[in-house]
């Protein structure tokens, strides 16, 4: 999808019921003002999504993640709380790796 406002970009992404990993590539200050706005489990600033850990537990947000919101007690305390991880470089990383 493409768009054309920054409002314009939260809208679309905060629209899915989906939120898993989100990377924004640019300026760090603005990229940290749109991870606090946009619902999402991971967050990657100047850097790429293929990175998350398959192995760092966490459900995302709404219909994303692993299931870690059922299953018992531990379970219940992620149902009333969000994890968001957050990779920030100063620098656009150099691609292809």
């Amino acid at each position: 999808m493409t768009f054309s406002t920054i409002e314009e970009a939260i809208a679309l992404t905060s629209s899915t019921e989906y939120g898993l990993a989100l990377g924004i590539l640019g300026d760090v200050g603005l990229a940290m003002q749109l991870a606090e706005a946009i619902p999402s489990g991971i967050v990657h600033c100047n850097e790429q999504t293929v990175a998350d850990e398959a192995n760092a537990l966490f459900g995302g947000v709404g219909s994303s993640g692993t299931g870690s919101r059922f299953g018992g007690a531990q379970a219940n305390i992620e149902a009333f709380t969000e994890t968001q991880w957050l990779t920030v470089r100063a620098e656009i990383a150099p691609y292809p790796f």
